[in-house]
Formats: structure tokens, C-alpha cells, sequence
């Protein structure tokens, strides 16, 4: 029964108080804030904004539905630099940081599932998260040239099946976002494990 209660929390997120999300058309926060990446470098938002603007995930390293659906990352990442659009994940995971989310893990993990050479980073207390108001693992931020929000939420409508997705919403507002034209949806349902904070 404690198994089962465990694996059904992991599943559901739980918002956080108080800290509101980034609203399509708002300029990116903090995005000087320095990252640790798993090469060992610091880096920024603004760093790794290419000119059409920078797509930011928020990930891990075993959530359920990251693992259902981080077998698009690399495609994802594809996508987002042949449109001249960075590309980043966000681990800001902090209550784990000394175990499955540690940096070690994040490199591991990275190697493991064969990450293409895109910044995967630690958001340390979860400030970049707290600041966006994201609130799940994963959790999608697609901003323009000007580092304004244009999508938000899930990457697909299919986490289980990459091969039956009918509405591949991140790739299609990468696309529309290359055209000069506006995400349609700009925003969908994010669906995914909270991210662990720390108790304040």
C-alpha cells in the first residue's frame, strides 16, 4: 500500500503558493541567473538564447513522464537549432540534489540516454523555477527573439508513444515561431511530477 501511495504522488503535481506562472507574452526572468551545466561550465538564459529566441525545459532525471518522453529531446533540440532557437533543460530539483538529481546523476543520465551536446543545468533552490512558476517535470517555455513567452505546457498530446502523437504542440510552435507567425495553441496542459523544492 505505501508503495502504491509513493508511486501515485510521483505522478501528481502540486502547485506552488503564491508564486505565479509566466504569462504568454512576458519577457523571461533572470535571465542572467548563472547555471551550472554538466560540463562543469556556468551558463545563462541569455547565453543560450540563439536569434529566434530559446525553448527551456524543465527536467529530471526519473520522473515518469520525463522518461516517457525524453525520447524527443534530441529531435526537439534538432528542431529548435534549425530554426535558430536554443535549447536548454532545467533540473530544479533541489530536494534530491543530493541523490537521484544530483550533478553526477544529471551526467549520467545525460550519457545514458544519449543527450545530443545541449545544456541540461542545475537551477540551484529552484530560483529560475520559482521566478517562471513552473511547477512540473516536464514543463515547456518557448520564448522569441525577444525572449518573450509564445508557448507554454506539454511537448506532445502522446507521452507513452512518440509514433502516435497527434498533436505535436512544441514542434509545431517551434515552426510557427521560425515563420514569424504566433503559436496556435499557445498554451496547453502541462502534465508531469512536481518539482522536489525545498521546504522554506
Amino acid at each position: 500500500m505505501k508503495t502504491f501511495i509513493f508511486l501515485l504522488a510521483a505522478f501528481f503535481t502540486l502547485p506552488i503558493s503564491e508564486v505565479p506562472q509566466l504569462q504568454i507574452g512576458e519577457k523571461a526572468p533572470k535571465t542572467d541567473l548563472q547555471l551550472l551545466n554538466i560540463d562543469g561550465k556556468t551558463t545563462t538564459l541569455s547565453d543560450l538564447k540563439m536569434d529566434k529566441g530559446l525553448c527551456v525545459i524543465y527536467s529530471c532525471n526519473t520522473c515518469p513522464w520525463v522518461v516517457a518522453w525524453e525520447d524527443r529531446y534530441n529531435e526537439l533540440y534538432k528542431e529548435c537549432t534549425n530554426a535558430g532557437i536554443g535549447f536548454v533543460l532545467v533540473n530544479s530539483n533541489e530536494a534530491k540534489r543530493e541523490g537521484d538529481d544530483s550533478l553526477e546523476e544529471m551526467k549520467k543520465h545525460a550519457k545514458e540516454k544519449g543527450y545530443f551536446d545541449f545544456a541540461y543545468v542545475i537551477d540551484k533552490n529552484h530560483e529560475l523555477a520559482d521566478a517562471f512558476g513552473a511547477t512540473k517535470t516536464p514543463d515547456v517555455f518557448l520564448f522569441d527573439s525577444d525572449m518573450k513567452l509564445v508557448y507554454k505546457g506539454a511537448i506532445d498530446d502522446n507521452s507513452k508513444d512518440k509514433e502516435a502523437v497527434e498533436e505535436p504542440y512544441l514542434k509545431k510552435a517551434i515552426s510557427s515561431m521560425a515563420a514569424g507567425e504566433m503559436p496556435n495553441p499557445a498554451e496547453t496542459k502541462a502534465l508531469g511530477c512536481s518539482i522536489k523544492r525545498i521546504k522554506s
